[in-house]
Order: structure tokens, then C-alpha cells, then sequence
């Protein structure tokens, strides 16, 4: 319905009856959650298997017990597993535990306390200060708020961040260190970076030599409805003349067990070397015996890719339910807009301006949570008031539908009154 469209009189009607149906779902009690990009269960039990795995290691090889200390950055079959599915040498690639968000706050920490390929450490330097796509991804905010990086929000588009705007920015401003990135599926709103953003992140002149791009892989292999391809930014820039100016991150959280994965972290080779010379302080080793479960599960990338698409089976139908819901509901002109992604876990909602916090609101007081309003933005400072996470993975289809409704419901209430208002 094109809420626009409406007179005052028609929009008061509509609002009563959108609001006799939310006190229907107040009463029922409803404890719902579409806030986070958590695997379900039914994609968890796609890994059952590895727990097998386990029961029949052995844990040793030719010339390493894996049982025992050693082996720092991660052992040769995971890594030559890793290294064919991201397309870097072994030697450019770091194997972890189960997060890569650790490893990004690792990296962030690391530079403030020791700089990047032997620069002056960034805590030395004064106001340090990334570039913050938005919408993007809290948690990397997360990191900055907590290690006192300025954020400074650049919008996103179809392409990946405004590249004309980034361009600007780190030409003039020799306190911005980095930038993030999240360039598959984009965390929230599904966008693939083009091959044009990244050759122009990747050869972009910088006021601070020490610039790095963390470039946080996270849905590669997450393709719901299309394998849209992306470009090797590694190899982009090698090609620029720039390959120490890329950190990359990436987990099989989504792809196993999110609570027993691993993650992992590629660059240049000099990057990656200075990385293993600070974390032999850190550890003596690896999580070897789970990543030699991993590469016993999996073997070969064609077998990671056939994974995924058992995933992608389990995640369509609830991406499917939403979208067409929404369809259903707005698509006729209304002021709301929602991303249509290819894969990843995420559709970014844009409400009508003013109405996040209320439909959040309206959202929680009946059962549903949402990720906060704001979350989205750095320091939760979305001046428009209008972007919505929506995280469809984790909820059963039943309760998905419910879910469904109930936020059509309170989006339609905040609209009728922030129109009302404006009228």
C-alpha cells in the first residue's frame, strides 16, 4: 500500500485497524528474534558430521603430532584448502580459531601498539581514524569505539562505499588509517563490490603511507540466489603497486559450527610475516587438531562449495518469505525500501525518516526483537532514523511468517503517525 497516496481520514482508518491487530499480538506473548545472523540449527546440523571427524583422528602426519604444541599460523592441509578457495599463496594466509573477529581486533591493536611493516605505531601518532561504510557492521564499530578510533561514516551504493567521497578523505587526511569492508554480500545490505571499487581502493593515493584496507570477507561463500564473483583485491594490489595495503578476513563460522570454526587472515607476505612475529608472543600454537578435522571433513574446495549450497537450500525460502512479504505489502510506491540480496545473511530495511526507533519500540513491546536502531552507523548515529537490520536465518519458518507480519504491522503504525505528524 502507498501509504502516500492517503488522506488524513484514510490514513486514521488504517491506523486503527493496524493497531487493533498489534494489541492481538501483544497478548499472545510472543517471544521472537530476527536481530542477529546466527546459523539455525538445521544448517548447524549440516556439520554433524565433523564431530566424527574428531572421534576418528589420529592427530599425527608425516613429521607434525598435531596433538602437541607447534605450528603457529595453522597447518598445510587447512591452509592449502583456505588458500585455493580466496585465492592466495600459503605464505599470504594465517589460520586461527573460530573468529575472525578476534583476529580484526588483533590486527586494529597490533597497529596502534607496533604500527604496520615497521612503521611508527598509530598510537604514536595522534587522532587515528577509519572510513565506516553505512550501513555496515557494528561490530566493527565496535572495535573502534573501544580502541578510540574516530569513525567517519561514508554511504554505501551499488558498487560498494562512495568511492568518490573515500578518494577525498584519505587524499587530505593523513589521520585516516584504514578503512572497513565487508565486500560480498555486504553486512547489511547485500551489496557485491565492483571490480572498478576495488581497483580504486586498492590504487587510491593516501595521505598516510601506513593505510590499510580490512577487508572482512566474511559471506564468501555465501551465495543464496547468485554467486555473484568478486575480484582478488590481493592480486589488485600487486597489480597497483600496493600489496602490503590489504588485510584480509575470513571464517568458516557460517560454514560449520559457529562456536568450533576457524578463521583466518591473508595479506602480502610481508604483512603476514610481521603478523606471525607479534603473535609468537600471543601462542605457541594453533587449534591444529580442528582444523585437521576441518580439511578430513571437507578435503577439497569443491566439497566446501557443495556445503554452502545445502546452506543456501535452508536460508532461501526464509529470505523468499520476507521479501515477498514486503513485496506484498509495499510494493506499489510506500515510503519504505528494502535490499533484494543475492547471499549473506542480511536485508537492510529503510523505513520512512523518523520511524527506526519507534518500529523498534513498537517491535520489542510486542515480542519481537530487532537489532537496535542505529546499529547499523558508528556510535549508533543514523541522522535519518530510518535503517533496520533484518536477520531471517535463525528463525523457524512458522515463527518467521509471524515475525513477518508483526513488523509489517508496527512499520505500518510508525509511517501512519510519522505522516500524520508531518501533516
Amino acid at each position: 500500500m502507498n501509504y502516500l497516496e492517503l488522506s488524513a481520514a484514510e490514513l486514521k482508518e488504517r491506523l486503527k485497524a493496524d493497531e487493533r491487530s498489534y494489541d492481538e499480538y501483544v497478548k499472545a506473548g510472543l517471544k521472537l528474534d530476527i536481530s542477529r545472523g546466527k546459523p539455525s540449527a538445521e544448517q548447524l546440523d549440516l556439520s554433524n558430521g565433523l564431530l566424527n571427524c574428531f572421534a576418528s583422528l589420529a592427530g599425527t602426519s608425516a613429521s607434525v603430532d598435531f596433538r602437541n604444541y607447534g605450528v603457529l599460523d595453522g597447518i598445510s592441509e587447512i591452509k592449502g584448502l583456505i588458500s585455493e578457495l580466496i585465492g592466495v599463496a600459503a605464505d599470504e594466509l594465517i589460520v586461527g580459531g573460530n573468529s575472525s573477529l578476534n583476529m580484526m581486533y588483533d590486527t586494529v591493536q597490533r597497529a596502534l601498539q607496533f604500527g604496520v611493516a615497521g612503521g611508527v605505531p598509530w598510537n604514536e601518532q595522534g587522532v587515528v581514524k577509519f572510513i565506516c561504510p553505512v550501513p555496515g557492521y557494528d561490530r566493527h564499530f565496535g572495535i573502534c569505539q573501544t580502541l578510540g578510533i574516530d569513525m567517519i561514516a561514508v554511504p554505501m551504493n551499488n558498487e560498494g562505499p562512495d568511492m568518490d567521497l573515500v578518494e577525498e578523505l584519505v587524499a587530505r587526511d593523513e589521520s585516516i588509517k584504514g578503512i572497513w569492508c565487508v565486500p560480498k554480500y555486504s553486512n547489511p545490505t547485500g551489496v557485491v563490490y565492483s571490480d572498478r571499487t576495488v581497483d580504486r581502493l586498492v590504487s587510491m593515493k593516501t595521505a598516510a603511507k601506513d593505510f590499510r584496507i580490512m577487508w572482512d570477507n566474511a559471506y564468501f561463500l555465501h551465495a543464496i540466489y547468485e554467486d555473484v564473483p568478486l575480484k582478488n583485491i590481493l592480486q589488485a594490489a600487486k597489480d597497483a603497486g600496493n600489496a602490503d595495503r590489504v588485510y584480509i578476513f575470513g571464517s568458516f563460522s557460517k560454514v560449520t559450527f559457529a562456536g568450533a570454526s576457524l578463521a583466518f587472515m591473508a595479506g602480502s607476505a610481508k604483512n603476514m610475516q610481521a603478523t606471525r612475529t607479534l603473535m609468537s608472543a600471543q601462542t605457541i600454537g594453533s587449534d591444529k587438531m580442528n582444523q585437521l578435522a576441518h580439511y578430513e571433513f571437507f578435503k577439497t574446495p569443491s566439497a566446501v562449495i557443495e556445503h554452502m549450497k545445502k546452506h543456501a537450500a535452508i536460508l532461501r525460502p526464509r529470505c523468499d518469505l520476507l521479501l515477498s512479504r514486503f513485496e506484498e505489502e509495499w510494493g506499489d510506491g510506500a515510503p519504505v525500501s528494502w535490499s533484494k540480496p543475492k547471499g549473506g545473511y542480511f536485508i537492510s530495511f529503510n523505513a520512512m525518516k523518523g520511524t527506526a526507533k519507534a518500529i523498534c519500540k513498537l517491535c520489542k513491546d510486542a515480542g519481537l526483537t530487532l537489532t537496535p536502531a542505529g546499529a547499523t552507523y558508528p556510535l549508533m548515529l543514523d541522522d535519518e532514523d530510518c535503517n533496520l537490520r533484518i536477520a531471517p536465518s535463525c528463525t523457524k519458518m512458522d515463527e518467521l511468517k509471524t515475525a513477518a507480519d508483526l513488523f509489517v504491522t508496527c512499520v505500518n503504525i510508525a509511517t501512519a503517525k510519522q505522516l500524520l505528524k508531518n501533516m
